[in-house]
């Protein structure tokens, strides 16, 4: 398997289309984005990036800060709970091709770095749908669940990792 050498960049007009089919293929785990959508959240979003693997489309991941008017529900409950010391993971989602070859801890470990500055980084994963894939990837990286969202059709479990 070669060395993949990934950077995160600005997501730009021209990937409009490789994010809009990456996330109706991953709609059941996130929710929909339509082209408006996703012209909206990058205005609102602190980070909207593609992953960008030695020029092929690899994913994107996009994040908030404290004090946006992003309207989540999960960005506003961990408002509640957190008020401006949180930064807020709202999706990521990598490209199959890419899966299971290191692009997700490349992305943490970034978005971490960007995240410390406000004590914590908060997100949340399906149980229902279940993810047993990324439940075990955020455990493994720390993080903690600290409450959850929705019913026996659609239920999330809401993290957070701690970085002070």
């Amino acid at each position: 398997m070669a060395t993949l050498l990934p950077r995160l960049r600005p997501i730009t007009e021209a990937d409009h289309d490789d994010v809009l089919a990456l996330n109706e293929s991953n709609v059941a785990a996130l929710a929909p984005m339509d082209r408006g959508r996703l012209v909206e959240l990058h205005g609102l979003a602190d980070r909207f990036d593609v992953v960008d693997v030695q020029g092929e489309f690899g994913g994107f991941v996009i994040t908030f800060t404290p004090g946006s008017s992003y309207d989540g529900k999960h960005y506003e409950w961990f408002t509640d709970l957190y008020a401006d010391r949180f930064y807020y993971l709202d999706r990521i989602v990598l490209s199959q091709g890419f899966r299971r070859r290191g692009l997700g801890t490349f992305v943490y470990d970034e978005i971490e770095h960007v995240a410390a500055k406000y004590d914590r980084l908060a997100l949340e994963v399906n149980l229902q749908p279940r993810n047993d894939i990324s439940l075990a990837f955020h455990a493994a990286r720390g993080f903690a669940e600290v409450g959850r969202s929705g019913d026996e059709t659609k239920l999330t479990s809401l993290m957070a990792k701690d970085l002070t």
